[in-house]
């Protein structure tokens, strides 16, 4: 008998025929370390699942790549579900995945923090995108579930603190499958309608499933692009969801957002009541503090006012004309008195004062004779007295007794 000899190629695609004909095989749940994991650009999963023994190819193309919650990494552990087939340009087995599942720190934790790291990156916690909220809002639109505790805390809280704003609600589903679309829908809708100054958004607490659909991208979206400023307040203090990060601010429960949302009126009046009191203040010391300027201005006109000029003016001439005579006669009694000096001194230094006393004053032709040499007999001598002049002709000269 002739042997007959098969291609590669038609040994495969038998054993794949096998396979993909295999009702065992159609559908496979396995559970595995991840190993040599990737995730090309084109979105789909390339793998290896391992145990102690033995591993296994794995694909998780994109379509069902979409679905899970996580991003894998090597080394997690995992459940899965596909078909084991064969590929046949290698000639090895795999598994396509179409439902992973991680064991240990759940799914939906995983998806959590993958989409939380994907919309941090995206921009969507940037604080420089985050609008304030609000001091004095008119309106705030609640979009919350219409039975739930929450609203109603809301409306008592913003009543009790700031009766002025009125409310809103944008009734929506908070909790399901259906809760993601309909709370963003409401975003949307409330601004679209511009009726708001400031949304709460959010519902009591609850478990991780029940707050999903704050978890979700749609939501965090919804809320990323929203012209009014939103305050999140999902769940209870210890809960953090994607909308606490995307969201302008974040309330510990919608009690505390209302409190965000909202000034206390006590505080408001006890504000007003301080201001008053210092506007008055103010008022009562700028009041003073013009009169004052009043009265400057009025001693300004009076000092300024011709009639008061010519009245000091006038002072000003006779205390001038005082000084002036005070001056004037200090001046000529200094005068008088310098005269005095002086005629005493001329008096004591007169020639002719001497007279008076019974001395005479001889000249000859004019020359004073102050000397007896200075004269010879038969000289004409002019003798001056006191009271006149006598002419003598000298009969004798005696010098110290002598002829």
């Amino acid at each position: 008998m002739e042997e007959r000899y098969l291609t590669v190629t038609a040994l495969t695609k038998y054993i794949k025929y096998k396979f993909d004909h295999d009702h065992n095989l159609e559908e496979v749940l396995l559970e595995g370390e991840v190993s040599n994991f990737k995730h090309n650009s084109r979105g789909h999963f390339y793998f290896t699942l391992k145990d102690e023994n033995a591993q296994i190819s794995a694909t998780m193309f994109q379509s069902f790549a979409k679905s899970v919650k996580f991003e894998p990494e090597d080394g997690m552990k995992v459940f899965v579900k596909g078909v084991v087939t064969v590929y046949e340009p290698s000639g090895t087995y795999q598994i396509n995945v179409r439902e992973m599942k991680s064991d240990g720190i759940g799914d939906l934790y995983l998806a959590y923090e993958k989409l939380k790291a994907e919309l941090e990156k995206e921009g969507l916690f940037d604080p420089n995108h985050k609008m304030p909220i609000p001091r004095f809002p008119k309106t705030i639109g609640v979009i919350t579930s219409p039975t739930g505790a929450a609203i109603r805390d809301i409306i008592n809280t913003v009543s009790r603190r700031y009766p002025l704003a009125s409310i809103i609600l944008y009734p929506a589903i908070v909790q399901g499958e259906d809760a993601k679309d309909n709370v963003s829908m409401q975003i949307k809708k409330a601004n679209l309608d511009s009726l708001c100054d400031v949304l709460i958004v959010g519902r009591g607490g609850g478990s991780i499933e029940d707050l999903w659909a704050f978890n979700e991208r749609v939501v965090a979206r919804a809320i990323y692009d929203s012209k009014i400023p939103i305050i999140s307040a999902v769940g209870h203090e210890i809960d953090f969801t994607i909308a606490d990060f995307v969201a302008d601010q974040r309330a510990a429960t919608p009690t505390a957002a209302a409190e965000i949302a909202t000034p206390n009126i006590l505080v408001l009046k006890e504000n007003i009541k301080k201001n008053i009191e210092q506007m008055t203040k103010r008022i009562r010391q700028s009041f003073y503090n013009k009169q004052l300027m009043l009265t400057q201005l009025d001693k300004r006109l009076d000092s300024k006012n011709p009639l008061s000029v010519l009245h000091h003016k006038e002072e000003l001439l006779e205390s001038n004309i005082e000084r002036l005579n005070m001056r004037m006669y200090r001046i000529l009694d200094m005068k008088k008195h310098q005269y005095e000096m002086i005629r005493r001194s001329l008096d004591a230094n007169n020639p002719l004062a001497i007279m008076d006393k019974g001395y005479s004053i001889s000249s000859v032709e004019g020359k004073i004779i102050k000397d007896a040499k200075d004269i010879k007999k038969d000289d004409t001598m002019k003798t001056k007295m006191k009271n006149g002049v006598v002419i003598s002709k000298v009969m004798e000269v005696i010098l110290d007794g002598r002829e």
